[in-house]
This record gives structure tokens, C-alpha cells and sequence, in this order.
């Protein structure tokens, strides 16, 4: 007698309902999601909004490393026996917020290759960023740095179509991000927009042409 074939696993579908360790919240913005110092105990999945991720220093110093968005994941460190975070993550918009119990998240990675494939995707497409954030800091003026961070805001470079206007995001945050002072962003800010490669009323709108500081060595405009 033939045995009925096994459903197929659904990997999104898994990640948009509620079950057995899973729970889904929805957070304001600026509400913080977890602490840096909190114990580590799931893995959080974005299906709607922004949330950015800051470290603190022991002296005090917040740096933002990076703005995750919808289909992303964060906190996966306690997978790999992280009993603490080392980090906050706080939206930045009113986004829903999936939260996996580690032990949920282990048995689906060993269970659904599906979800596996989805997941480590996932961890690769993290790591090739934060490599190339290495690279830019150590090789790129700021602002190469800004322009690019901008373009990945945006999402050009990924797959489906960018989304020109960013939601928005203080002079503050991007210069955390790029590594520079406010003022020096702002200037950058200021000739993006004078040069026609941003527009900013409330969001930033990116166009296409920004990828030109990028990709080539600009001559300096004086401004």
C-alpha cells in the first residue's frame, strides 16, 4: 500500500504563524525589543517594519551597527551558545516582530531542510555584509561610506525592485552608522541633494545616480 507523500514545508508560512514557541508582538516606534545584557534565549524574525541594532561601549559610547527589515532575522548568536545579548535592538517603525524560543528554532533547522537552507542563506548574506562594512570602513572615505549605506537602505543591489524612498532616519543614526560626526553627514547630506542624487522632505528619496560616488572617483565639487 502507497504511503501518502508528506506535505511540503512551507518555510514562510512557518514564519507567519503562531505555534509551539512561537510568538508574534507587535512594537511601536522606539520600543526596545531586547537589551544589551539580556539573557539569550530566541531568535527574532522582522515580517513587517525596521528595528536597528546598537552596542555600547563601557564607556558609554552607542554606535548603530546595523537596520534590519522585513525577512530578516537578528539575535540568532544564541544558537551558537551566546548566553547574553551583546546587543539592543529597537524599532524604528511600528513593526511585528516574530520571536522563535531557541529550542523551537534547533529542532526546525535539524528537521526541515527547507527552513535549514532558508536560514543559512540567511547567516551567509549577513556575514559577505558585514565583510564588505570591514572593508568600506577601512578603504572608503566617509563619504563613500554614507553614499553607500544609503544605497543599501534603499536596497539597490538586491534582489526585487529598490525602494527609493527611506524611511526616515536621523543625520544622528547614519552618521553611527558610517563612522563620522553629524556635521560631516549633514555637509555630505547637503551636497548629495545639491549634486541631484537625494531628495529629503520628512524621508530620503535615493535615485539611482548616487551610485556614481560609488562606483567612480568624483572630482572635488566645490559647494
Amino acid at each position: 500500500m502507497a504511503t501518502k507523500p508528506r506535505p511540503s514545508f512551507d518555510a514562510k508560512s512557518f514564519l507567519a504563524k503562531v505555534g509551539e514557541g512561537r510568538q508574534i508582538a507587535r512594537h511601536g516606534d522606539g520600543e526596545t525589543i531586547f537589551s544589551q545584557g539580556d539573557p539569550a534565549d530566541a531568535v527574532f524574525y522582522v515580517q513587517k517594519g525596521k528595528v536597528k541594532v546598537t552596542v555600547i561601549s563601557e564607556q558609554g559610547k552607542e554606535a548603530v551597527v546595523a537596520i534590519l527589515g522585513p525577512d530578516q532575522f537578528f539575535g540568532e548568536g544564541c544558537l551558537a551558545g551566546q548566553t547574553q545579548r551583546i546587543a539592543t535592538v529597537t524599532a524604528m517603525t511600528d513593526s511585528v516582530i516574530m520571536r522563535l524560543e531557541r529550542a523551537a528554532i534547533v529542532e526546525v533547522i535539524h528537521k526541515q531542510p527547507a527552513f535549514s537552507e532558508l536560514f543559512i542563506a540567511y547567516l551567509l548574506s549577513r556575514t559577505i555584509r558585514v565583510e564588505a562594512d570591514l572593508v568600506d570602513q577601512l578603504f572608503n572615505s566617509s563619504e563613500k561610506r554614507l553614499a553607500r549605506l544609503l544605497l543599501l537602505l534603499a536596497n539597490f543591489g538586491k534582489e526585487g525592485q529598490p525602494m527609493p524612498m527611506i524611511a526616515k532616519i536621523s543625520q544622528e543614526t547614519l552618521a553611527e552608522m558610517v563612522g563620522t560626526t553629524r556635521s560631516r553627514v549633514s555637509f555630505f547630506m547637503n551636497k548629495f541633494r545639491k549634486l541631484g542624487f537625494i531628495d529629503y522632505n520628512g524621508g530620503i528619496h535615493v535615485h539611482s545616480s548616487l551610485l556614481n560616488v560609488v562606483l567612480h572617483d568624483q572630482p572635488e565639487i566645490k559647494i
